[in-house]
């Protein structure tokens, strides 16, 4: 496979690590991870939905099994109260318990660590990703980190070496590549190690309060700093890719490096580039900032949400509500693309990377971004009202046959509702504006004055076309007449004429052709409008 598709150049890097000889443990292992210190949001989806892109890609230039991992580090102690959780005042007397051992303020599930592990689990359940679960509180206590733990015992010296050249002097004085539990308080611990026993496998330390302790690293005693963590479960489990946050790429090298000094061998990496919210700043799951999975799905299907996580993973993207229009209406014109492709224009096409080779036909009729400005014009409350606009539309479309159109209908209304009323503002148009727009209006009910504008516009831009029949029910027609009149009116930049009816009839500095969205709305329905606007009806009274 030849493709440039990103999915498919990372596949083949994968694949050449076993150009000699398949792997040992007989699949090659994905891993993404999740830390469970807030919510999942979006770029935590985004990451395995990617991963799982590759590894698709992967099963296609290759007959080696494949296995996805998502692995929870939820012994991680809680440093901070989220902010975006209910009773958060309540977990302040549990910072630095581990995760799985702080309440959870949903009071749903065993401890917080628990609460968030399951909405991600059932988040990606809901994507229908095929994946295993892991949790970093089992690990470590059933004793599958034991061997490494050990290992790291052992090679204490050559792994603090790495960890220390990356560390400020004052950090280098208390840091050690473990962190134990308290005996006593169960609290996750940031101190120095007065020794490292190999041979006994144990820790000695002292506490905040002075106390010495011994402990063995094993059976979940003792947890890895984060970075060593990265390496230690790459070399335990033998991972073959992990893609990561550009945050997360200066500290690469270390990773790769304790992996080998731990007997592994480090895999392949894809950095990519971090999602920012509506502001410029990176979207977290402590602060709660950007859009969250159930919101992006309040308002459109997962499958436009895959398409978003497609584009251009290398470069930093603003995610938040109003990229969502957009992408639905790019996935869908993917899906209608998709079918009259070659093999090769199909692997490179987004659809093929989100459904693999069921890639589906689109059903949506009508562009998502139309149906928000219908939505508007009409201040429509339910799908049903719209549909009723569909209908002039496409006759033969349904619910059952379309449901997409259907879906995407009900969207439109909450999305309109939610974000597009509250900012709407119709500005009243000029004198000049009022004189054009009464053009429209009449020429959308005359027919010969549609035919005469036309003729006046060929004539202007010295055309010989033949002119076409007046037909008030094809958008085609109907675009024409709204090119001509802006053309008879003077404007040299019909960009300008456009923005003059979506600032006025809209209320926006954008929109849709005129034409198909005048078949949408209902030519009556539209020449009402212009008339409202011309009138500076539509223009809100403060």
């Amino acid at each position: 496979m030849a493709s440039k598709a990103w999915p498919f150049e990372e596949a083949r890097r994968i694949l050449k690590r076993y150009e000699k000889a398949p792997p040992e443990k007989g699949y090659v292992l994905f891993e993404t991870g999740y830390g469970p210190s807030g919510l999942p949001h979006i770029g935590t989806f985004g990451e395995v939905a990617r991963t799982t892109m590759i590894r698709h890609a992967f099963e296609v230039i290759s007959d080696i099994p494949t296995k996805l991992i998502c692995f929870s580090d939820d012994l991680d102690g809680m440093r901070k109260v989220p902010g975006n959780v209910p009773n958060s005042e309540s977990l302040e007397a549990s910072l630095q318990l581990p995760l799985t051992k702080v309440p959870d303020p949903f009071g749903t599930h065993e401890s917080f660590g628990h609460h968030n592990n399951a909405m991600l689990r059932r988040f990606l359940d809901t994507f229908g990703f095929d994946y295993e679960f892991y949790s970093a509180t089992e690990f470590y206590a059933s004793g599958r980190f034991d061997e490494i733990l050990l290992r790291a015992c052992e090679r204490y010296g050559d792994i603090m070496k790495v960890m220390l050249k990356s560390l400020r002097e004052e950090r280098r004085q208390t840091y050690s590549i473990f962190l134990p539990m308290h005996p006593e308080t169960g609290r996750v611990l940031y101190v120095p190690m007065k020794h490292v026993d190999a041979k006994e496998g144990t820790i000695t330390f002292d506490d905040e309060d002075g106390r010495e302790w011994t402990i063995p690293v094993t059976g979940g005693n003792v947890k890895f700093q984060w970075k060593p963590d990265f390496g230690a479960r790459w070399a335990a489990l033998d991972v073959d890719f992990e893609m990561y946050g550009k945050d997360h790429s200066t500290n690469t090298p270390i990773y790769d490096r304790i992996c080998e000094i731990l007997g592994g061998k480090k895999p392949e990496h894809f950095t990519y580039e971090l999602f920012l919210d509506d502001q410029g700043q990176k979207i977290s799951k402590t602060s709660g900032n950007g859009i969250s999975i159930d919101e992006w799905l309040t308002y459109a299907a997962d499958t436009s949400l895959s398409y978003f996580m497609y584009q251009k993973p290398k470069t930093a993207k603003r995610l938040f509500f109003d990229v969502i229009p957009r992408a639905v209406d790019e996935y869908h014109q993917q899906l209608r693309a998709y079918g009259d492709q070659t093999s090769e224009q199909k692997a490179n096409n987004p659809v093929f990377h989100i459904h693999g080779h069921n890639v589906p036909a689109s059903t949506l009729l009508v562009p998502f971004g139309m149906l928000l400005n219908v939505a508007s014009v009409s201040n429509a409350e339910d799908a049903e009202t719209m549909w009723g606009f569909i209908r002039q539309y496409a006759p033969d479309a349904s619910p059952e046959t379309n449901p997409d159109l259907d879906q995407a209908a009900g969207f439109a209304v909450r999305y309109f509702h939610d974000f597009v009323k509250p900012t709407q503002v119709n500005r009243a148009p000029t004198e000049a504006e009022v004189e054009a727009l009464g053009v429209l209006a009449n020429a959308f009910q005359d027919p010969d004055l549609a035919i005469d504008l036309i003729r006046q516009k060929q004539e202007i831009k010295s055309q010989e076309d033949p002119l076409p029949e007046a037909d008030f029910t094809d958008g085609e027609f109907l675009q024409s007449v709204a090119v001509s009149v802006g053309t008879v009116q003077g404007y040299g930049n019909l960009r300008e004429w456009f923005k003059v009816l979506y600032e006025v009839l809209l209320g926006t500095s954008q929109g849709p052709r005129i034409g198909s969205f005048a078949k949408l709305y209902g030519i009556e329905n539209t020449i009402a409008l212009i008339e409202k606007g011309a009138a500076g009806e539509l223009v809100k009274s403060t």
